[in-house]
């Protein structure tokens, strides 16, 4: 962070007095000198001890004085400045003052590894030099929490139709079932409620999807699953809205409970990125910063937090704030960073508001007074007393400028205010999100002419605009924006116009921020196709967010989302504070696991003697829900670490070295554990007949049937068919299945009447 204070190097000026004074003593060397005596030489030490001491001195009071010149109250340098102010001269020497313009949030670690990502892929395309075919749309998943209202669900759709609009197929999950949900199926999206448990098992194939979107913190259920194989490097993007948990984690610092810190980095580890809506929350969250925060500026949040506030208040607010009803309430608010230079604005804004104050004062109006309220975030108590001290020393009666701290919602000062100014001259990354909200509350509003300010308001048209180096506009601003004690109607015009570009602020600059993420962070199989880019959306998608789909569920009620975000991280602070029991009992249990992986089941007893086993190859604990359990099916692991615990699968790797390099375990898939099985097959294989079947057919719910194992272990047993090999799909859930035709009708419809023909002549 910038600072004002610039301290001198006391190191650099002794050793120049040191130096200095070793050359002369270098330059006196080749001189004759008498031979003093002792009492001389004596009397000269002492005299060289006493000027050592006496420039020592004097290098301390020189250094005290420009302490206090520079940094004490009420110094010199600080009375130049408030007298320059008083003075009300041109103010060009604003530019050089530091107002914190180097503070900036720069995911750099992030923006490495995206050129980094590319290079390596283009320079992989380029010396492959192949040619692919996409007959397929490239598939993300979005998760929720719940499907409760919120601005959260707005902004999302909003995201999701534009994606849609340019090549990609989207799929909806939420671990919860709410109003919301009718919204997404009207637009066509599919939707599935995922049921959650104690165990937080897998219930969906996450390889399906080339990008995983997760929303809220409530959606952290799916990471258990997630951060397991084989869908650990499936690229996940996690947006989060809330900052109840930052305020978390700090306590959990403060009072040492390392291990639910520690739980949390590997949450935050796991996402590709991080998404935050705003530059405060990546600072908020450093506690869990493991290099992969990103912020997506523009959300909905603003204008629907601001009619929810308007619909329940729609009185005067001014007796809230101990005002009477005919004052005229200013508002100064600023940059939510707090640095140095923030008291300078604040006097600058005072000293510009002052004519105002008398022009006040000499209408004779005694019911009407002006009121201003400087709104900060979380201060120093101290703060009040130096704005106190400011208003008094620019000639402000007592009780007319007032200072408040706020910490959470804004909306109650920002409703009671006439008239809202922004005094912050810092160059914010994004659009200030308290101006936003003031606008979106219907209040006019004066600022700096900065450059992202300037790119949203359009200087007297929804707002209006004064250069930071010449206060004097800003008196002149204020009034013309006041007639009679009232807002005059340029003002109020400006007001209502400033409330529908608010509304709808950075919709298209959000949209092209999440397409441009997934172009970085997704690499797509020669059979994909490759979507669009944020150009391509359609006109009517860019100018607003999707306020219409949610106008019929708008007004239903649901729990506070603090409330339920709170109790959610209660129940995973308690499951993590369980009691993991003794050593010996941790030892034992063990001791226990190892024992089972080595001891056969029941299942293997059923198998002898069995026609049929059907092999289940699997890699990683995230299949396990997946596999079956009866005695026909046996797990094949591909991976050592993975198996099962209790369950007699067969360790591929053991049987197929190659399978413990990961390169060639994943070339091969599932065809490594066919390699596997089939070497020295005799003695690990003692049935009649062989079956495979993915753990994923399963996922898709397109697994063998209990009726379908019957009829194939009947034919089998009756030899049916002799020597053959069997395939098996289910029909009745493929979607180009509509009339439910058998199998061969439906493959001569697939094949243009050719299946059945085909299959008898290879017969």
């Amino acid at each position: 962070m910038g600072s004002l204070e610039t301290g001198l190097p006391l190191k650099r000026d002794l050793h120049l007095l040191r130096s200095s004074s070793e050359k002369s003593n270098n330059n006196n060397i080749n001189v004759q000198r008498p031979p003093r005596s002792r009492f001389a030489r004596l009397v000269l030490f002492k005299k060289i001890d006493y000027l050592q001491w006496i420039c020592t001195v004097s290098v301390f009071f020189f250094f005290v004085f420009l302490f206090q010149m520079f940094f004490l109250p009420g110094s010199v340098v600080e009375q130049e400045k408030s007298e320059k102010i008083h003075n009300y001269g041109d103010l060009a020497f604003l530019k050089e003052l530091d107002f914190g313009e180097d503070i900036k949030f720069e995911p750099s670690k992030l923006l490495a590894m995206f050129q980094k990502d590319a290079k390596e892929f283009n320079e992989t395309v380029a010396s492959r030099n192949l040619l692919g075919y996409g007959y397929r749309k490239p598939k993300l998943a979005v998760v929720f929490g719940d499907l409760s209202v919120d601005p959260y669900h707005i902004l999302m759709v909003t995201v999701a139709t534009s994606l849609r609009e340019i090549g990609y197929e989207i799929e909806v999950f939420s671990l919860e079932d709410g109003p919301v949900g009718a919204v997404w199926r009207d637009i066509g999206l599919p939707l599935n409620v995922i049921a959650t448990n104690e165990t937080m098992k897998c219930t969906v194939d996450w390889l399906n999807y080339n990008g995983i979107l997760v929303n809220s913190l409530k959606a952290v259920g799916v990471f258990s699953c997630l951060m397991q194989e084989p869908f650990r490097y499936v690229p996940l993007i996690w947006t989060i809205h809330e900052q109840i948990l930052a305020a978390r984690l700090r306590q959990y610092v403060s009072s040492g409970q390392n291990e639910l810190v520690n739980n949390w980095r590997k949450i935050f580890s796991r996402a590709t990125v991080v998404v935050f809506p705003n530059y405060i929350m990546p600072m908020a969250y450093s506690a869990c910063d493991p290099g992969n925060y990103i912020v997506i500026p523009g959300s909905p949040a603003e204008a629907w937090e601001a009619d929810k506030f308007l619909d329940l208040h729609k009185d005067n607010l001014h007796m809230k704030l101990e005002y009477g009803p005919d004052d005229f309430v200013v508002a100064i608010v600023g940059s939510q960073l707090m640095y140095k230079g923030l008291w300078l604005e604040h006097a600058l804004i005072l000293q510009a508001l002052y004519p105002v104050f008398v022009d006040f004062q000499s209408a004779g109006n005694l019911n009407s007074h002006l009121k201003i309220i400087i709104l900060t975030g979380e201060l120093a108590g101290n703060y009040s007393r130096a704005v106190e001290t400011i208003a008094l020393n620019l000639r402000y009666p007592n009780e007319t400028v007032k200072h408040v701290a706020v910490d959470g919602d804004t909306n109650d000062v920002l409703s009671t205010a006439d008239l809202v100014i922004y005094g912050s001259f810092l160059e914010e990354q994004s659009f200030p999100y308290i101006l936003q909200k003031a606008m979106c509350l219907g209040k006019p509003v004066i600022a700096p002419d900065l450059s992202m300010i300037r790119k949203y308001i359009d200087d007297r048209v929804n707002g209006y605009l004064f250069p930071k180096e010449d206060i004097r506009v800003l008196t002149q601003i204020t009034l013309q924006m006041i007639s009679n004690g009232k807002l005059s109607l340029l003002a109020l015009n400006a007001a209502s116009i400033g409330k529908i570009t608010a509304r709808n602020l950075m919709v298209s600059e959000s949209k092209a921020e999440y397409i441009s993420l997934l172009e970085n962070i997704l690499t797509f199989p020669s059979e994909v196709a490759v979507p669009g880019t944020a150009k391509e959306i359609p006109t009517k998608l860019k100018a607003e967010w999707q306020w219409h789909l949610f106008e019929a569920i708008a007004n239903t009620h649901s729990q506070n989302k603090t409330q339920r975000i709170l109790k959610f991280l209660d129940k995973l602070k308690d499951r993590t504070d369980q009691p993991r029991g003794t050593w010996e009992e941790v030892y034992r249990n063990a001791r226990r696991t190892d024992r089972s992986l080595h001891e056969r089941d029941e299942g293997e007893l059923e198998r002898t003697g069995q026609p049929l086993c059907i092999y289940e190859p699997y890699f990683g604990e995230g299949t396990w829900p997946f596999l079956h359990h009866t005695s026909l099916y046996r797990g094949l692991g591909l991976s050592t670490r993975g198996r099962r615990p209790g369950a007699d699968d067969i360790d591929a790797p053991s049987r197929l070295p190659l399978l413990n390099n990961p390169y060639y375990r994943d070339v091969l898939g599932e065809h490594g554990a066919f390699f596997a099985i089939a070497n020295r097959i005799d003695r690990i294989h003692r049935n009649a007949w062989i079956g495979f079947q993915s753990w994923r057919a399963t996922a898709r719910k397109v697994s063998l049937s209990k009726s379908a194992e019957r009829s194939l272990l009947d034919a089998i047993e009756s030899r049916r068919h002799g020597d053959s090999l069997y395939f098996w799909a289910r029909l009745d859930t493929d979607p180009r299945n509509p009339l439910k035709q058998d199998f061969w009708s439906f493959c001569d419809a697939m094949n243009a009447g050719n299946c059945r023909f085909a299959f008898s002549v290879g017969s």
